[in-house]
């Protein structure tokens, strides 16, 4: 008979440790320009909007995984569009996270502009 043996707390506590998450002070975003081919990258502080085209980038949070753990960088960002006056649209072509390990999942696909999340820098 196998007799299951629960880890001391002192292991548990270990792995419930090991799901912390860093927090970051940028956000790094790779775009692109579908009209001009054009690939750039976008280093974005907590708190700031910055501007890409006829996009705002605002990012909200950025958290990424000890070394240790397997690699993923997360942000959460609020992206809407700008006209040429300058005006912010009210709702948002995006506003959520982006993960870096699945473009495909989180990533903006606007007709004119793909951005995807790369990685949180301290």
């Amino acid at each position: 008979m196998a007799v299951l043996l629960m880890p001391p707390f002192a292991k548990v506590s270990e792995v419930m440790a090991a799901d912390e998450w860093l927090q970051g002070t940028r956000a790094r975003i790779q775009t692109l320009d579908k009209i001009t081919a054009r690939i750039s990258t976008l280093d974005v502080p907590i708190g700031v909007a910055l501007h890409f085209g006829t996009l705002e980038v605002f990012v909200y949070a950025c958290h990424y995984r000890p070394p240790h753990l397997p690699p993923e960088h997360a942000a959460f960002l609020k992206i809407t569009a700008v006209d040429f006056d300058g005006e912010v649209a009210d709702a948002p072509l995006f506003e959520g996270w982006m993960f870096a390990s699945s473009p495909a999942l989180s990533g903006l696909e606007h007709p004119v502009y793909d951005l995807t999340m790369l990685a949180c820098n301290s």
